[in-house]
């Protein structure tokens, strides 16, 4: 069964001869190197390349790296990298004439001196380059720096609900259950047994990412990066920061691991794309607050299996998807904070911060969304909207909610749509 992922296709197939180094970024096994030798290949095979045009080559491969004299096992138990030197005489030995060439490269940060060797090929006219890689340090920071410019990232995500969707057999209810408790990470969503989504899960986390994680920061033991995915994992889209969580390991876990030694390993899992933080905008002083963050999954699969599927409060776990989809669709997404003051029943002043869950930001457009799992009930509708009457602009204000409710504006110009509607429709936020 093929999942078409025709978005993130079309995003590539746009930047074509782009004369930048196109670089795929995301968390392993999210579906990179599928969408580059697969789904992008057979593009270019579609529209009439010639197969000795596209060159394509993966790094963690054995078959390739032997066609360079390279042993996969070796480098791995030496830690080192494939040699440039004998990967350019291969590629040499590939381009043959003038005509146009794609290099296709699957997991480039194995590759040594790799920023050298790509930046050699963007002085090639015949030359179209595209990479993948698992790594934010060690790619999205050497594009800012060794490409100067000459690099254009696509961050590839684990699959989304439209995407899941269009190859799970059941109704969207019963499909947005599934993909809230196993997630979207593809191999996954594959397996039609559960006890296999579960061994999957278990598996990638134990034999991947942990392990990635630990051997390219050359971390020796491992406990405390664990323990802090877990607490994590028990409190997504909450406020947090290295010193309360410091706290947190003090108290209830008898560590003495510092707020700097969290504070690193908060960098790692962001590095490694396995979570991401949101960032706090002061929405009326129209400023950052740097501290404390909230951190959402890039795949709530993964977070439910850290957590041994306990846990699944609907209400976070909604609030996950919806900060997924977002970024996604390309908006950078903060978390909103609104200063409040009034006066009490003796007359004093007490003041107070409410909450946007979600301020987006895309060129010009900017929303402010609430994620309300039910508002039903008046109360919590009057909670979820008090913050957006406060804001004194004209931007869109958007409650999503789980309520299978028609999308509808209220008489303060609030716009009410349930989850489906969100998810399923690319343009959502712009009818």
């Amino acid at each position: 069964m093929e999942i078409k992922r025709e978005s993130c296709l079309q995003k590539l197939i746009d930047r074509k001869h782009n004369t930048l180094i196109k670089v795929i970024t995301g968390i392993r096994r999210c579906g990179k190197s599928y969408l580059l030798n697969t789904l992008f290949y057979n593009h270019l095979i579609e529209n009439g390349i010639a197969p000795d045009h596209i060159i394509r080559f993966a790094f963690d491969s054995a078959d390739d790296l032997m066609r360079i004299g390279e042993d996969l096992i070796e480098m791995q138990k030496t830690r080192r990298k494939a040699n440039p030197h004998k990967f350019l005489s291969y590629i040499q030995s590939k381009i043959t004439d003038s005509g146009m060439y794609y290099l296709l490269l699957d997991e480039i940060q194995m590759l040594d001196s790799f920023e050298s060797v790509l930046n050699g090929y963007l002085r090639k006219e015949n030359m179209d380059v595209y990479v993948t890689g698992s790594n934010a340090k060690l790619l999205s920071h050497d594009i800012a720096t060794e490409f100067a410019g000459r690099g254009d990232v696509l961050h590839l995500f684990p699959l989304s609900f439209a995407e899941f969707m269009s190859v799970f057999k059941g109704d969207r209810y019963e499909g947005f259950s599934e993909y809230m408790l196993y997630g979207g990470i593809p191999l996954v969503v594959l397996r039609e047994n559960k006890s296999e989504k579960l061994s999957l899960l278990n598996g990638l986390f134990e034999e991947i990412y942990i392990r990635d994680i630990q051997q390219r920061n050359k971390i020796r033991n491992t406990g405390e990066l664990e323990e802090l995915l877990d607490v994590l994992s028990s409190a997504i889209g909450s406020l947090t920061n290295p010193e309360k969580l410091k706290n947190t390991f003090h108290s209830k876990k008898k560590s003495n691991i510092t707020s700097t030694t969290i504070k690193k390993y908060l960098d790692y899992l962001e590095d490694s794309f396995l979570v991401e933080a949101s960032t706090r905008y002061d929405i009326k002083g129209r400023s950052y607050i740097e501290t404390p963050r909230k951190y959402y999954f890039s795949d709530l699969g993964l977070r439910n299996a850290r957590i041994n599927f306990r846990q699944l409060e609907q209400t976070h776990s909604m609030e996950n998807v919806i900060y997924n989809e977002l970024r996604r669709r390309g908006y950078n997404v903060d978390v909103g904070v609104i200063s409040t003051a009034s006066k009490n029943a003796d007359g004093k002043v007490v003041r107070s911060q409410l909450e946007v869950d979600f301020v987006c930001n895309l060129g010009s457009e900017r929303y402010y969304i609430q994620s309300a799992y039910s508002v039903q009930d008046e109360g919590k509708r009057t909670q979820e909207t008090r913050p957006f009457k406060l804001i004194d602009d004209s931007f869109r204000k958007i409650i999503i909610t789980n309520d299978i409710v028609p999308p509808y504006y209220d008489d303060y110009g609030i716009y009410t749509m349930n989850i489906y509607d969100f998810l399923l429709n690319e343009g959502s936020l712009t009818l």
